[in-house]
């Protein structure tokens, strides 16, 4: 198949490029270097070294002898981003290329405004790009869990059946998203189910939770195909946080009470459930939802694992919470979709953190302490 890959160049595009590659797809990426710009204007940088886009897409042809497209360009740019469309004719596109931290999006104004323009915008142009030129593109469009919220009901997979004064009907799951990031994402999805029900586009929706991990079996091959390993309190994870904490001798900020409970999967099911999902396109017309996770864990359930594996005392500082979100709350999560299609989950394990740890240590001179701390509260509107 022919795959296009929005966001190619980012932390989790660029595996993913890699992966349908080795699979034997052809693979073009398409980036605007905005997630490069966000280091920039924050002062902070990829705790593993990266590579530009033209150093990676000449070493994984030195590597694999798998050629991979480049174009550069803004899918705001609507005239361009048809172009592409049009040139390389994919049957399939993954779409990664929306700002994508909910911290980022509640700055301030201009980043809560620039980041729904760009995420709600992209995606419009790309739905008319696909319906001008080919219907029958099959997009492959990264959601996030955090569209949902945290309900006091069991989270089903996109859809909901409900009866209401005798009757029935099956509707999209009620999303309570708590940032403006997370906002933007259901604005999406509410878009794409529109262009299912009447230009039948053919869209999968991967609800994913939070992505850990930095290696896949592609990015290891080279130094130089080394993906983005994020660990600052605006783009970094809570995992990736804890870790570089332990390894630099400094308390694990647990914000709050720590029972804010999330799911969770490695970065190599990722780069899978994309390609299962790939190979297994939706129909015409239909808007197919898949949760993309495969555990969940608190917050203090992950300080207290990362403190058990780390050889060596580690202590946990609990910090206000900056967010608006739930201390202890119910989180059951339906995720079937993709392990019927054959996904075989790694699970979290001390194996893998104790890589983690290793890779912090040869890198823990690239770590700024400041950047680790929380700046921006959610309860403040500047």
């Amino acid at each position: 198949m022919r795959v296009l890959v929005l966001g190619g160049d980012g932390y989790l595009g660029w595996p993913t490029a890699l992966h349908l590659s080795d699979r034997g797809h052809d693979l073009a990426v398409l980036d605007n270097y905005a997630r490069r710009g966000y280091d920039r204007e924050l002062g902070v940088q990829s705790l593993v070294p990266i590579e530009d886009l033209d150093t990676r897409v000449a070493a994984w042809k030195e590597v694999s002898g798998h050629s991979i497209t480049p174009y550069v360009g803004d899918l705001l740019d609507g005239e361009f981003l048809a172009t592409v469309v049009q040139e390389f004719a994919p049957d399939a596109i993954v779409h990664f290329a929306e700002q994508r931290a909910a911290p980022y999006s509640m700055i301030d104004r201009q980043h809560a405004v620039y980041t729904q323009q760009n995420n709600v915008i992209g995606t419009l142009n790309l739905m008319y790009a696909i319906a001008e030129h080919n219907p029958g593109i099959h997009l492959v469009k990264l959601g996030t869990m955090g569209e949902y919220g945290t309900p006091n009901i069991d989270i089903e997979e996109g859809w909901l059946e409900v009866t209401h004064n005798g009757r029935t009907d099956r509707m999209l799951y009620p999303k309570k998203p708590g940032s403006f990031y997370h906002l933007s994402k259901v604005h999406d999805s509410h878009n794409l189910e529109f262009g299912c029900r009447v230009w039948g586009l053919r869209v999968t929706d991967l609800n994913q939770g939070v992505v850990y991990g930095q290696q896949t079996d592609q990015t290891v091959l080279d130094p130089r195909l080394a993906t983005r390993f994020d660990y600052d309190a605006v783009f970094g994870t809570v995992l990736n946080r804890f870790v570089i904490q332990a390894v630099l001798g400094e308390p694990l900020t647990v914000y709050g009470a720590g029972g804010q409970t999330r799911g969770f999967l490695d970065i190599r099911d990722t780069v899978e459930c994309i390609r299962l999902a790939v190979e297994n396109p939706a129909d015409a017309g239909e808007f197919r939802v898949f949760n993309q996770m495969t555990e969940s864990y608190s917050v203090s359930q992950l300080a207290t694992l990362v403190a058990e594996c780390f050889p060596g005392p580690v202590q946990v500082e609990h910090l206000e919470n900056p967010r608006v979100e739930q201390a202890e709350h119910y989180y059951n999560v339906k995720h079937t979709g993709l392990v019927g299609l054959g996904l075989q989950p790694h699970l979290l394990s001390e194996t893998l953190i104790e890589s983690m740890f290793d890779i912090v240590a040869a890198n823990k001179d690239r770590v700024s302490l400041e950047a680790l701390l929380p700046t921006v509260n959610w309860r403040v509107a500047p």
